[in-house]
């Protein structure tokens, strides 16, 4: 469940994509406080430095520098202190056997990066609104794939 003002831990390598995260967020007039890492490193490094206080979400791209967006799921979902963290996959590609994959590693939804910038918005929002409302930790697979507008699709 996410906190009040929630702590989004953004993972991405692509500087644009991140400052369109950073701008879309910002719209969403959230009260939300946003850290964004820009390799597997980073990441790994950041995550065990707060394994007693992690982020309430992790929006992850795949394809990163120094450890890529797999390893860095297989090592958060492997470790006991990092293992509840909500994870959200943020990636340009869509490739069914990848998204399989991701959900069987135990990544919470996958989106595919959206081509225009209002579709962002939606889906950064639609996924918190969906992490506020989880009880329970994990997501049905009909529910993994997040399209941004407002309803889920199935994979």
């Amino acid at each position: 469940m996410i906190s009040e003002i929630p702590w989004i831990l953004l993972a991405d390598d692509d500087n644009d994509d991140s400052l369109f995260f950073k701008e879309a967020l910002d719209e969403l007039q959230l009260d939300a406080r946003l850290t964004t890492v820009h390799d597997g490193e980073q990441l790994m490094l950041l995550l065990v430095e707060t394994a007693e206080n992690l982020p309430d979400v992790l929006f992850l791209d795949l394809n990163m520098p120094r450890r890529n967006g797999f390893e860095c799921l297989r090592e958060i979902k492997q470790d006991p202190l990092l293992k509840a963290l909500p994870v959200i996959i943020f990636s340009t590609s869509f490739e069914q056997d990848i998204v399989d994959r991701l959900y069987a590693l135990g990544a919470r939804h996958y989106i595919q990066k959206p081509s225009r910038y209002s579709e962002i918005r939606k889906v950064i929002y639609q996924s918190l609104i969906l992490l506020s409302q989880e009880m329970i930790p994990g997501s049905a697979k009909d529910n993994f794939v997040l399209t941004g507008d407002l309803k889920l699709r199935q994979s």
